[in-house]
């Protein structure tokens, strides 16, 4: 396996031979290292903050019953001279000899290995992509602050971050990026526009997006973005609380959370809570089937997991601290995965009202493959059910009362402390 970039920009045949030996060599290790990996031996990936989610369906993904089967090295009977022919008429022609070296080169033909499966959600992460992916895990870059991905075949905001530069400067969810800084990003990947996006602190960058039928320039000047995962009020016995994704931290700050709400509510000074999951793209599995768990009863069902090997039932593991307080939870087009899991668990055992707007719709399973060098693979493992037995890809989840918040400014922004009619109906709900 490769553990060092190559360095060569030219390539003599036998420096290819030596090259293609171990390229090969690495092919084969990443068939069998992801074959070896089970759920449990690394972390599980659902959300949207990821880059590559579409609303595909997951069984375009999968072979049909019956006909998995395993590449063995037998089976791959291809003569790699068109590869190199490729690469060298690449190395000989092409403009702008800048913009090729051999990492670029390589790395871009990893890509196309792992592209080939046909599904956004399966991509190989250079080691500065997966860098970024771990970052914005971790709720740590410097950017613009704003989710993308792939929905209907072209790159969107999922959602601004609260408080971040794209917010104020009047990004909003469903905006398809064009450009960015004067050049189209046609046909490329969301982590490839995502690269173009961010940079330094205090930089500009201008991102011309289509909003309806009309492209709008904006100009952002780029921030150093820290996540809050929970922002938690209090307001006439009413406690709110808004969480941004399912990271790294979430289930420590959620510890913490959960505690404060069980002491304030068998004191009676709250008597409900407003889970605001509006914007929440998801992330990790586990920390969606731990945070419902604290409003289920022990035994329950959370989400079901099927895959091609196995069908796992996650359930409450423990007595939850909040298994009576009234909840009412707010979603929206860019409530997704981890969030709908959440969502939908809580309102399939009738624990929670939901309010706002139909969700994403994502209901598939990412495994995350650690390679050599600090690269990564994300790979679509299985698909997630509901205790009810609704598989929402592509579908969302509708809410028990649809409430659309006004646009109220020529950027169709809302100010929440006044419009913000999905929050008052929750309140009146609990009320």
């Amino acid at each position: 396996m490769i553990t060092t970039p190559l360095k060569q920009d030219s390539l003599s045949p036998l420096k290819k031979d030596s090259i293609f030996s171990r390229l090969f060599l690495l092919v084969v290790l990443i068939f069998v290292f992801a074959a070896g990996y089970r759920i449990g031996d690394s972390k599980t990936l659902l959300g949207l903050n990821i880059p590559g989610f579409s609303t595909k369906t997951f069984e375009s993904t999968l072979p049909a019953s019956g006909t998995q089967s395993k590449l063995s090295i037998n089976d791959r009977n291809i003569d790699f001279s068109l590869f190199w022919d490729v690469w060298d008429r690449l190395e000989t022609k092409y403009v702008d000899r800048t913009k090729l070296s051999t990492n670029k080169l390589f790395y871009g033909a990893l890509k196309g290995l792992v592209a080939s499966a046909d599904d956004p959600y399966t991509f190989f992460l250079t080691p500065e992509e997966n860098k970024q992916s771990q970052d914005s895990l971790g709720g740590r870059f410097e950017g613009i602050g704003a989710q993308l991905g792939t929905k209907d075949g072209k790159i969107v905001v999922i959602a601004p971050l609260p408080n971040s530069p794209a917010l104020a400067a009047g990004i909003k969810a469903g905006d398809e990026i064009v450009s960015v800084d004067g050049v189209s990003i046609k046909g490329e990947v969301v982590t490839q526009v995502v690269t173009r996006i961010r940079g330094t602190a205090g930089t500009p960058v201008t991102l011309k997006v289509a909003r309806g039928k009309d492209e709008i320039d904006i100009k952002i000047v780029r921030a150093k973005i820290t996540v809050n995962i929970f922002e938690t009020t209090y307001e006439n016995q009413i406690a709110h609380i808004k969480m941004s994704q399912f990271g790294d931290n979430t289930l420590v700050e959620w510890d913490k959370i959960s505690q404060e709400l069980a002491k304030k509510y068998a004191a009676g000074t709250i008597k409900g809570l407003v889970l605001d999951l509006r914007d929440n793209p998801g992330g990790y599995l586990d920390a969606a089937v731990k945070i419902a768990s604290d409003f289920l009863p022990y035994g329950e069902l959370v989400v079901k997991q099927e895959s091609l090997e196995a069908k796992i039932d996650y359930r409450v593991t423990k007595n939850g601290l909040l298994p009576k307080i009234p909840v009412v939870v707010l979603i929206n087009k860019g409530s997704a995965s981890a969030s709908e899991i959440l969502a939908g668990s809580l309102r399939d055992h009738q624990r929670a009202k939901l309010v706002g707007e139909k969700s994403f719709g994502k209901g598939s399973v990412q495994e995350v493959l650690d390679l050599s060098g600090g690269a990564a693979m994300h790979v679509t493992v299985a698909k997630w059910v509901l205790p009810g037995g609704d598989w929402i890809n592509g579908k969302g989840i509708l809410p028990d009362f649809e409430v659309v918040n006004a646009a109220v400014d020529s950027q169709n922004t809302i100010d929440a402390s006044k419009l913000d009619a999905q929050l008052n109906k929750a309140d009146d709900l609990l009320k």
